[in-house]
């Protein structure tokens, strides 16, 4: 393993679980139902080295994200906060005024992927909340499935000056095996220079049981190619990754991904990138 001192999770969840507020989590995904808190995630990136992690939300309320800021102002290896704010109201501004001062909040997110609308990122409303986020200095992730790619593009275009992160390169349709059109969809989104990319969530778009690391390496080395190391970076998506894969396994597979690569460019996707795309500040 590359001994990069600056080993960055870039995404990770927390919940208190409850099958009301997490009614996702099938009976193939048992595993995750129970708690997952600070002290657990703690434990793992210490078995792995990894030095620091950011928060992503799981439920769509402002007090999940005032709960998971509370958390990263207690917890100095949280470095940053991807929370949720009412993006479609017209109070979203106020809402942003009262969140902006805890500083670790980085980011927003919307589960876009569970909307019924596959438009839904072209909304008027969406997007004027959009607008909203660059002046309070927060990144917006973008929670999709591949086959909203095409809408992603437009949507991006429409920011140029908003800085985007892509959730789990997209979760293309690994478990049938298609690389196309995913990886041509990504590749054009790609080009946009404002667009970073997580390499994360892979293994739970293969079969949970059944994937193999030669099933999922072409998808992952596709991602790596489309925005090259200066624009991707690691996340575990535990605990959601438990599903299929351990945390440590997951972190060895990412490992031999970017084996292939210079040392500055590893350091890139395992943590610089992170760190430039949420303008993490790095405890000294």
């Amino acid at each position: 393993m590359p001994s990069d001192p600056l080993r960055i999770d870039s995404h990770h969840h927390f919940w208190r679980y409850s099958a009301k507020e997490y009614s996702w989590i099938d009976d193939s995904m048992r595993v995750l139902r129970r708690d997952f808190l600070p002290e657990h995630l703690q434990e793992e990136m210490g078995r792995s080295g990894v030095k620091g992690a950011i928060s992503v939300q799981a439920r769509q309320t402002v007090e999940e994200t005032q709960w998971l800021l509370d958390f990263a102002e207690r917890h100095p290896y949280v470095l940053g906060v991807v929370g949720w704010a009412p993006l479609v109201l017209p109070n979203v501004e106020s809402v942003l005024e009262k969140l902006a001062p805890r500083k670790k909040l980085r980011g927003v997110r919307h589960v876009v992927q569970g909307e019924p609308d596959d438009r839904f990122l072209l909304r008027d409303d969406f997007n004027a909340g959009i607008r909203k986020l660059a002046p309070f200095g927060l990144v917006y992730d973008i929670l999709i499935y591949e086959r909203h790619l095409p809408v992603a593009i437009e949507f991006v275009d429409r920011h140029p000056k908003q800085r985007f992160v892509l959730d789990h390169i997209a979760k293309p349709r690994i478990r049938d095996g298609a690389l196309s059109p995913w990886r041509e969809n990504l590749r054009e989104l790609a080009k946009r220079p404002n667009v970073y990319c997580k390499l994360s969530g892979v293994v739970t778009e293969a079969d949970y049981k059944k994937w193999t690391e030669s099933q999922i390496r072409p998808y992952m080395d596709a991602a790596l190619a489309a925005f090259g190391a200066r624009r991707m970076m690691f996340g575990s998506d535990w605990p959601v990754c438990l599903a299929a894969t351990s945390y440590q396994e997951w972190l060895v597979i990412v490992f031999r991904a970017i084996g292939k690569l210079s040392q500055a460019e590893q350091a890139r996707v395992m943590g610089e990138t992170a760190v430039e795309a949420y303008g993490l500040e790095i405890p000294k």
